[in-house]
């Protein structure tokens, strides 16, 4: 029997993941808000990242499919949506990655630095300290090792990434690392079992393009939080590519060692010309439109969903007047919102010219539409 679609009193539960630009964890109460009162089971969430959102609907009673490009949501999403044991249930396998044993290999090479020389003298910054690294290298090889099924293999991948995110030494990415060794990078690295749930639905996690997932796939409410790219013409776009920014979590997921290139020994995949997104292209078509701006007008057509609800950054390409043009034509647009964190305020938009020439910056948006 077909579950029925119900309205209920949403609260804003807990939810985990690593450092992450772009992160919906401030905006995760006025997603849940702007759905309170929607008849609607199912969600798509389009651009997963890191699972923060997922994680949030699915606690909240609704059926989720989680999708993303990157195998590191991926991971993140099996680990935490179709995990169906108490999380005591992984502390064995948890407890024995704790003491494997640590050694020098391809992680410490390209990734791991001597706390006792100055890092201006070292000949690259790294990430981590040389005792994380080891520590590293030993628990990745040892989960290959081990007989994990796939969701205990996403938990304990998940549990080291977590607990790399906590001795890092960078300022939330890797595109660069720091030149003085972060307070939190002489910690040592230790894995926990992460902040599971157990779920009682059958959720989804789909690791492919948007418009793939989309094809033949219907939902009574899809949300998409995009890519970007910055609004901020000389700015290079590999400043604002996801792949690029978390290519070291691709890399520990696939234990591939591949061919690494620049100061931050970046995936030679993850490069600009072998990893853009449409979403966050910066260049225009023939017609002067921004083609970012065309594949969000793409997005809201192909989607078959009631409700879509849509967050999108100021710092990004498309502007509120052109958001707001897209949506317009495409349904019947319920809510449009502004939430900015500076002022730790929200407040309701108004089309007006008043509101169009509003320079306020550092602003998320929140659009919900009735197709």
């Amino acid at each position: 029997m077909q579950a029925q679609p119900r309205k209920q009193v949403i609260t804003t539960p807990t939810t985990q993941s690593i450092k992450y630009a772009g992160s919906k964890l401030k905006l995760l109460p006025d997603i849940l808000r702007n759905v309170q009162g929607l008849e609607i089971t199912t969600v798509l969430d389009g651009f997963s990242g890191s699972t923060r959102v997922s994680q949030a609907f699915a606690q909240s009673g609704f059926r989720v499919t989680s999708n993303d490009v990157a195998i590191w949501s991926e991971t993140f999403a099996k680990a935490y949506l179709l995990n169906t044991q108490a999380p005591s249930y992984y502390q064995e396998m948890i407890d024995h990655l704790n003491h494997a044993k640590a050694y020098e290999g391809w992680f410490t090479e390209h990734y791991g630095g001597d706390p006792d020389i100055v890092l201006h003298h070292q000949p690259t910054k790294r990430p981590f300290q040389r005792k994380n690294t080891l520590k590293l290298d030993g628990i990745r090889d040892e989960i290959d090792r081990l007989n994990l099924s796939d969701i205990e293999k996403a938990v304990a991948l998940t549990s080291l990434i977590l607990a790399l995110d906590t001795v890092d030494n960078t300022l939330g990415h890797y595109a660069g690392y720091l030149a003085e060794w972060s307070p939190r990078s002489y910690n040592d690295i230790i894995l926990r079992i992460p902040k599971l749930f157990i779920n009682p639905k059958q959720h989804d996690v789909i690791r492919g393009d948007i418009f793939d997932t989309l094809r033949e796939r219907q939902f009574d409410l899809a949300y998409f939080d995009p890519p970007y790219g910055s609004n901020n013409d000389k700015m290079p776009p590999s400043r604002v590519r996801y792949n690029s920014y978390y290519h070291l979590w691709t890399t520990v997921i696939l234990n591939d060692k591949p061919p690494l290139f620049g100061k931050a020994n970046r995936r030679e995949d993850s490069r600009d010309e072998c990893s853009s997104s449409v979403f966050e292209e910066f260049r225009k078509d023939e017609q002067g439109h921004f083609i970012a701006m065309q594949a969000i007008k793409r997005l809201i057509t192909e989607t078959n969903a009631q409700y879509i609800l849509l967050s999108y950054s100021s710092g990004g390409r498309a502007t509120r007047e052109e958001l707001y043009e897209i949506l317009c034509t495409s349904g019947t647009l319920l809510r449009a919102e502004e939430i900015t964190y500076k002022k730790n305020v929200m407040s309701n938009m108004r089309w007006t010219n008043e509101w169009t020439t509003n320079s306020e910056k550092h602003c998320e948006y929140l659009f919900l539409l009735e197709k």
